[in-house]
């Protein structure tokens, strides 16, 4: 149970319930032992008024009424106290379950972007939910039947070796041969269990991705390899999962088989001991029912065990990404506020997970105010250098600096608060238009968001759906067009009104037209702001103050428009070709 104590934090958190919820257990289940022996009285009085040694039927009539009250008074009262207990204790694990969600989800948050690379979607939804609910199952009713068990063993064990102790050491014996059988079966759980939570977290990222990808798969026409991979998959699972039912199976009818040899035991011993006067019949009855009582505990020890074994298991896999330490760090909490001032000193970048070297000696500097646009061809480098400029990655000291000031040493959370970042790929929510412009701004009004959208030019569509702007998008924004993506994508960034603006490429989905409206509503406010644009087109970076080529990682090019329109090279070939596109 190694990996388990990671949760006892969450056991110390809840403290005062769980030692409430333990305390009424305790007493639910003493309520319960007396009623056998209540049974047994009555047996007794019965048996004595059948053998003549008590001839008053009133007086026996009476004692029965009285056991029968009493068993229903300790019937409620034991039902009472199990309420109590299952509130107390499995309220508990849901409180875990919860913490544990959100510790997760967190240290999801907090990891850098490298990890997501090489993490699929899938496996992370896993172990964020499969995997934390077998963990909830050791929280709440592991514990609880634990305590039960704990608690029946020692009272009814102890009561009846005070009634009968050489026949309650026959009742016990076949214990010994269970604890070692739950042993051994304990062991081969274990490890199966730990195969079915990988084959599940292969299973879970297949769907996701086959129902992210859907459109290319009907495109394609591939559902029936699609088909034929996930029933592989499935298949899989299935056998592992039928692997570890075959050894849960074992428990029960093992532990069944063992109780009936005790009740067996009960009866030829207890016979025996009636037989020679050494006990009465009231106690065999008392002892079958004993029994009996222990047939749950005692399976429950096998079940409770494979739980705790499977919670491990699944406990193991959530502690390997919680011990991941993020690449990325705020290494200060004090106030820094952001300018916009960006400056790279011949910086030079390789991604960690690929080795690919994305930038090599890049020096350029923008104030704020300014704007600079990045062309160059795919792969040259253009989207890393806002990726740095957001901490997406770390570069050496002093190759990066925002406001004259290392970006390692600026507070991460007021340096993205800062930034208004359009990627590439625009990512909307499965939710509505409204709440994704306000993504960047959470306390936005109505009258901001419509602000933000006529500044993105996408204000007229919106305007035609039949909800406006209360029209719930398909996931990732299916419902919209590429463009009205993108263009949803700049007025959630413009909305935050940042420092410094960073667009990916942007408006690489919308005609030329809408690109230049919406160039000159952004040059409208930007006049304060850092911003960087990077583009395929011309069109999109002749406006800027500074435009710089990048060709390998390397900048090969820098100037205004005119200057570099003017000059043989790269932009002036783009800016030829591109012209006489738009003119064919």
């Amino acid at each position: 149970m190694k990996e388990l104590q990671h949760l006892n934090r969450y056991f110390i958190k809840y403290r005062g319930r769980l030692i409430f919820g333990l305390m009424i257990t305790i007493i639910a289940r003493v309520f319960a032992l007396l009623t056998p022996k209540f049974i047994g009285d009555s047996v007794n009085v019965v048996e004595k008024y059948m053998s003549g040694d008590i001839t008053d039927l009133g007086q026996v009539e009476s004692v029965l009424l009285t056991n029968i009250l009493l068993i229903l008074g300790t019937t409620l009262l034991a039902a009472f106290f199990t309420f109590l207990m299952r509130q107390s204790i499995i309220v508990v694990s849901r409180y875990i379950e919860y913490d544990l969600k959100n510790e997760i989800f967190q240290q999801y948050e907090k990891l850098s972007l490298s990890f997501y690379k090489q993490n699929r979607t899938g496996d992370l939804m896993n172990r964020i939910s499969e995997d934390v609910g077998k963990v909830r199952m050791y929280a709440g009713p592991a514990i609880m039947y634990s305590v039960t068990t704990v608690t029946l063993f020692i009272v009814v064990i102890s009561y009846m070796f005070y009634k009968a102790p050489v026949l309650t050491l026959y009742a016990v014996a076949p214990l010994p041969v269970l604890s070692v059988a739950v042993y051994r079966l304990s062991v081969a759980i274990h490890k199966r269990s730990t195969i079915v939570q990988q084959y599940l977290s292969k299973l879970t990222s297949f769907t996701q991705e086959s129902f992210s990808g859907i459109a290319v798969i009907k495109a394609y026409g591939i559902e029936p390899q699609t088909n034929v991979d996930f029933a592989a998959l499935a298949k899989g699972s299935k056998d592992k999962n039928i692997d570890l039912a075959k050894v849960q199976a074992l428990f029960f009818p093992l532990m069944m088989l063992l109780i009936g040899a005790s009740n067996l035991l009960v009866i030829y011993i207890g016979g025996n001991q009636y037989l020679d006067g050494k006990i009465d019949f009231g106690t065999i009855v008392e002892f079958l029912i004993y029994v009996n009582m222990l047939t749950w505990p005692v399976a429950v020890v096998g079940w409770v065990t494979s739980m705790v074994q499977q919670a491990e298991a699944s406990q193991k896999r959530i502690n390997e990404f919680l011990k991941e330490k993020p690449n990325i760090e705020n290494l200060t909490h004090e106030v820094t506020p952001i300018q916009g001032k960006v400056e790279f000193k011949n910086l030079s970048f390789t991604y960690p997970d690929t080795q690919i070297t994305a930038l090599k000696n890049v020096s350029f500097t923008v104030n704020p105010g300014k704007t600079l646009a990045i062309v160059g061809n795919t792969g040259s480098g253009k989207s890393t250098i806002l990726e740095l400029i957001a901490r997406l990655y770390d570069v050496d000291d002093q190759q990066l600096c925002i406001d004259n000031t290392n970006a390692k040493d600026l507070n991460l959370t007021m340096l993205r608060g800062s930034i208004g970042y359009v990627p590439q790929d625009a990512f909307l929510f499965s939710d509505t238009i409204k709440n994704n412009i306000k993504f960047g701004k959470e306390e936005a009004t109505h009258e901001e968001v419509v602000a933000a959208a006529k500044l993105a030019s996408v204000y007229k569509n919106i305007k035609e759906f039949t909800k406006g702007y209360d029209t719930i998008l398909g996931e990732r924004g299916i419902t919209l067009s590429g463009g009205q993506k993108q263009r949803v994508s700049i007025a959630r960034a413009v909305i935050k009104d940042p420092q410094i603006l960073l667009f990916d490429d942007c408006l690489s989905a919308v005609d030329t037209e809408t690109e230049e409206e919406i160039l000159q509503n952004l040059h409208k406010i930007s006049q304060k702001k850092t911003t960087i644009i990077v583009s395929h087109r011309v069109s999109s970076a002749k406006s800027a103050d500074k435009i710089i080529v990048l060709e390998e990682g390397k900048i090969i090019q820098e100037g205004s428009h005119n200057e570099l329109v003017n000059t043989d090279g790269y932009y002036k070939e783009l800016y030829a070709k591109q012209l006489l596109e738009k003119e064919m």
